[in-house]
């Protein structure tokens, strides 16, 4: 029997997600960090930054297109429309 606990998780910019802390982002809130609950869209990189999924990382903007920052991709949850 496997046990795919392993699989990583596709996170696809553009895409919308709850923002709910776990881990890094959980241990260490910055202003700039978003609440637990709030919906945010995963953007495109900054120039001269590394490009999402880079050590589990991705850049969220809120629902009015205003960039929040660098966030963990296991503090996104899919939202379902």
């Amino acid at each position: 029997m496997t046990n795919n606990t392993n699989t990583k998780k596709k996170i696809r910019t553009g895409s919308v997600y709850i923002f709910n802390a776990s881990g890094w982002d959980r241990f260490d809130r910055h202003l700039h960090t978003p609440k637990d609950g709030t919906l945010v869209r995963v953007t495109k990189a900054p120039y001269g930054c590394p490009k999402n999924g880079t050590m589990g990382h991705c850049y969220v903007s809120d629902m009015e297109g205003n960039f929040i920052g660098l966030v963990a991709e296991a503090s996104l949850l899919r939202f379902k429309k």
